[in-house]
């Protein structure tokens, strides 16, 4: 029971509640959430962040370097860094610039003169003890943890929460860099392990060691990440649509033979998912794998992993059927990330339905790859039973607020019927693959997504997304069957909600197009049976 309570706890937490569904917002989460006067004038280019970690005293100091385009003449540069941690300085060209803080915004007081399409870049220095994560990854900051050889092992998380936890940047979604340096200075005896190509190890005389890697393509920040630990290495080639793309894999030394066999769900990941969603994003920087003192997370290109090597979640079937336990969920589920989230990210949290709803389906399109629609059906199916359906999905705009934990298992399932709606399985597959390639490496809205997949899919979508998305009922097919004719509508539905469902009357398929008005149709036969195609998420009430 304990175990089984507990998984519960853990099922809520990805789901997303912890994400934030507070109602009165104040000026600091606008400061956060909206795109300041301060945010919009220039455009990222590059960070340099270069720190060193002190894993005895859990305290990091260090530095960022902000390379970034004028848009327009500003003076006054927002850059966001979270209490505890403290701006010491910040240095534009040798010249030392003033600094007005408002909580975690600090507003930057620029003396040269910015000139629109110039060039230029400023270095934020900063130190601290970084918030510690306590419930991470949903919580967000640093895990000091230790592993059982008594070896420090240090990972950061911070979605939601955002990068500025404990490192200082742009810390909105709309603006991604378009490639970055990472540098982390750690004791000779442990490893650190971030985003990219490892491009240098550089050893110095007090016993410490820095890891400078380097990230090619964009990066939204809260991808960004450090992993300190006692680390091994093994590594294999990929043949794929791109290429030959390295993949690596750095799990604690004595768990080296248990990822050696649990790892290999990694390239029938990579395999499955560029069949359905076209080529793995990020060839330049390779893809890993990096064991931390957590469930794990989709850093991108730097993708990590705590499911205790076992297949399902934490060894469970989430969706209860039985498919859940044919493949490792943080694998499949955190690098599905890598299409949706860090290759197509959100420009506003309120919209983070469209990171978390595609990968929850990611799932079942692996099952699909591997063991067919059936198989694929009855696992998203099965999630159903976690759906709360109390709030919307999409959250409040401008002010970093996330939309319901449902965005998950509920995003996934709205997906899963719009792949019946669109009825042509290689046309779906093509949306998907086309939202990859459209939309590579960029920043994107809900309504961008909502456009492009009517389009693309000849199916005017635009009332089931505002169905699953801004309402939080589920549609509801209420039926009547009076002799030989047969009475329908659509219950708990928005304003013009007309899609259409598959049933089977009498053993035969036929597809009825109810609306939120009474319709009828004359049957073949009185005392005719009906039911409802389960891959649609409705609920259906016959009337007597």
């Amino acid at each position: 029971m304990k175990n089984k309570i507990l998984l519960n706890i853990a099922f809520l937490f990805i789901a997303g509640t912890l994400f934030g569904q507070k109602q009165n917002f104040t000026k600091q989460d606008t400061l956060r959430g909206s795109i300041t006067p301060e945010r919009i004038w220039w455009d990222l280019k590059k960070y340099h962040l270069d720190i060193q970690v002190f894993p005895e005293t859990k305290f990091i100091k260090g530095k960022n370097t902000v390379t970034y385009t004028v848009l327009k003449p500003y003076n006054v540069l927002q850059i966001d860094l979270q209490a505890p941690l403290k701006i010491t300085n910040v240095v534009q060209e040798n010249d030392t610039l003033e600094v007005i803080s408002e909580g975690n915004a600090h507003f930057i007081q620029l003396k040269k003169e910015q000139i629109i399409n110039k060039v230029n870049a400023l270095t934020v220095f900063y130190e601290g003890k970084p918030l510690e994560a306590k419930r991470a990854p949903w919580d967000g900051g640093f895990s000091w943890k230790k592993d059982h050889n008594n070896n420090h092992f240090i990972a950061t998380s911070c979605q939601g929460l955002g990068a500025s936890v404990w490192w200082p940047n742009k810390d909105h979604m709309y603006d991604e860099v378009e490639n970055m340096d990472i540098s982390v200075r750690v004791p000779s005896n442990l490893m650190n392990i971030s985003n990219g190509k490892l491009k240098q190890i550089e050893k110095h005389t007090d016993n410490t060691t820095t890891y400078h890697w380097t990230v090619k393509n964009p990066i939204n920040n809260y991808g960004v990440n450090v992993n300190i630990g006692d680390y091994t290495h093994f590594s294999e080639k990929y043949d794929g649509e791109a290429g030959v793309l390295d993949m690596d894999y750095y799990v604690l030394k004595d768990n080296l033979e248990k990822a050696k066999k649990q790892f290999k769900d990694a390239p029938k990941m990579m395999k499955a998912f560029e069949h359905w969603f076209g080529k793995y994003p990020f060839y330049e920087d390779g893809f890993k794998l990096v064991e931390v003192p957590y469930l794990g997370m989709e850093h991108q290109s730097s993708v990590t992993y705590g499911n205790k090597y076992a297949n399902g979640y934490l060894g469970r079937d989430l969706s209860g059927t039985g498919w859940g336990l044919k493949f490792d969920f943080i694998i499949i589920h955190e690098s599905g990330h890598e299409w949706f989230a860090n290759n197509i990210t959100y420009k506003d949290i309120a919209d983070m339905w469209i990171h978390e709803s595609f990968t929850n389906y990611s799932e079942s399109l692996f099952l699909d790859y591997y063991y067919g629609k059936k198989a694929a059906s009855e696992y998203v199916i099965g999630l159903r039973k976690s759906i709360g359906n109390k709030s919307p999905i999409i959250g409040k705009y401008n002010v970093n607020n996330s939309g319901s934990g449902d965005m998950y298992n509920k995003g996934g399932n709205m997906l899963h019927t719009i792949r019946q709606l669109i009825n042509d399985d290689e046309k779906w597959r093509q949306v998907l693959r086309g939202l990859n390639k459209d939309f590579y490496h960029k920043t994107v809205t809900t309504k961008e997504i909502e456009a492009y997949m009517s389009e693309k899919s000849g199916v005017d979508l635009s009332k089931v997304f505002d169905q699953y998305l801004r309402d939080y009922r589920i549609p509801e097919f209420t039926y009547a069957i009076k002799g030989n004719k047969l009475e329908y509508k659509w219950n708990n539905a928005v304003e013009g909600f007309n899609m259409p469902i598959k049933v089977t009357i009498n053993g035969k398929e036929k597809t009825l197009k109810p609306a939120i008005f009474w319709k009828s149709e004359t049957l073949n036969k009185e005392n005719t049976s009906l039911k409802v195609d389960a891959n649609y998420y409705i609920t259906s009430k016959k009337l007597e």
